[in-house]
């Protein structure tokens, strides 16, 4: 069977990321409309034991992939397999030699939002570390998203 592709509606970073201070968190910051998305953890860098968490959120269409299972355009669930192709970006920071990322489905909407600022973290929209969304907001159940472990 052919390759079929299906791109990202949205997508988020959100972060527990010590501001510039080193005192206050960016918890509440938006990076939805970033052009990348950021993964990291950084650990002792406010004080020795301190530890800086990043997630990255990403929706894809799941009402077309299964409008498009049903038409028999993919095969069966089971007779099929999915692959996330995400690519590094030029950046100056030191990277890891190996590192393991897990992928686990969000259990919440969420909105993507429309902040920029991967630095101060300002943009105060939409989805972040505590909230899924603004206006009305929703709470996570736990801070960092609600995602199945």
């Amino acid at each position: 069977m052919a390759i079929k592709r299906y791109t990202a509606t949205q997508d988020n970073t959100i972060t527990n990321a010590f501001k510039a201070n080193l005192t206050s968190r960016g918890v509440s910051g938006n990076m939805g409309e970033a052009d990348i998305l950021e993964v990291f953890h950084i650990y002792g860098q406010a004080s020795s034991a301190s530890s800086e968490n990043c997630r990255i959120l990403v929706q894809f269409p799941t009402d077309t992939i299964t409008t498009d299972r049903t038409a028999g355009t993919i095969p069966a669930s089971g007779s099929v397999s999915f692959y996330l192709r995400m690519f590094n970006a030029a950046h100056g920071q030191t990277t890891p030699r190996s590192f393991i990322l897990t992928a686990s489905a969000i259990t919440t909407s969420w909105q993507e939002g429309l902040g920029l600022d991967m630095e101060s973290y300002s943009d105060i929209d939409a989805s972040n570390w505590i909230t899924a969304s603004d206006g009305p907001i929703v709470k996570w159940a736990s801070e960092g998203g609600d995602y199945d472990s």
